[in-house]
């Protein structure tokens, strides 16, 4: 499993489950008000509201939350207006990261930012210094055990994949990673979620180009994981991906501090 996967695992163990929920409702409810803000309201015609549509269902948020956050992105309801933020950083060790906010006062939010890069040793990167390292892709990160479709096996989940238009899966003892193109996630996503299968991680998101993940050691891991969370935490981040290399015997150490 890639480091980035790593983490989400380590993240999902440390937080509870209706902590996380409330903190990823708020993140789509953002995502899809900017998505129907720039695009309008109509999924068909609009594929970053299609997508954020998607990975809102994936994540079983509500029909009623989905819509209101659509209807207040459009202006059909009174609603915040949010600006697109994008942060290059480099962590200690070289480990690159990206940052995505969605905020309604930029000048408050990056130096809050700016003050948690300080006081984890990192730097803010020039623009494409650390994204020119990632590449842009569909991840769907689907559990072997299911609430209720019992335990699933690897064949059964790569026909779905597969057939509704993956690039590729990858599997380990606990989950599979399906891999899909931008513009072929949310037909993926939707045929997965349509199986009625759960899935732990979903989206577009920055992944390691091949060769470019970064190993370190386990102080380092730790001051990284650290700052990862704290990013994650603050109510403006949507996204934070990073090129950071897990070791099995690292990401056992990380995951008993969880």
């Amino acid at each position: 499993m890639a480091g980035h996967s790593k983490w989400a695992n380590i993240r999902h163990k440390k937080e509870g489950a209706d902590k996380r929920r409330g903190i990823m409702f708020t993140k789509l409810s953002r995502e899809l008000m900017v998505s129907a803000r720039l695009g309008g309201s109509d999924p068909e015609m609009n594929p970053r509201l299609r997508i954020a549509i998607s990975k809102a269902r994936g994540a079983n948020m509500p029909n009623d939350n989905i819509e209101r956050a659509i209807k207040k992105g459009a202006g059909e309801l009174e609603g915040q207006t949010f600006e697109e933020v994008v942060y290059e950083i480099y962590a200690p060790g070289g480990v690159g990261l990206i940052v995505e906010a969605l905020t309604d006062k930029k000048s408050r939010t990056t130096p809050e930012i700016k003050s948690m890069v300080n006081k984890h040793g990192a730097n803010l990167a020039e623009a494409n210094a650390v994204s020119r390292l990632f590449e842009s892709r569909g991840q769907i990160i689907i559990p072997r055990e299911q609430e209720e479709a019992g335990k699933l096996e690897e064949d059964q989940v790569m026909e779905v994949a597969i057939e509704a238009g993956a690039e590729d899966m990858k599997t380990d003892d606990d989950s599979f990673e399906v891999l899909t193109t931008p513009d072929n996630y949310a037909q993926v996503s939707e045929a997965i979620s349509n199986a009625g299968w759960q899935t732990s991680e979903s989206g577009v998101r920055y992944l390691p180009m091949e060769g470019t993940e970064i190993q370190v050691d386990a102080e380092k891991a730790r001051n990284i994981f650290d700052f990862l969370e704290k990013l994650e935490e603050h109510d403006d981040v949507q996204s934070v991906y990073h090129n950071m290399h897990l070791s099995d015997e690292l990401y056992s150490e990380m995951e008993k501090m969880g």
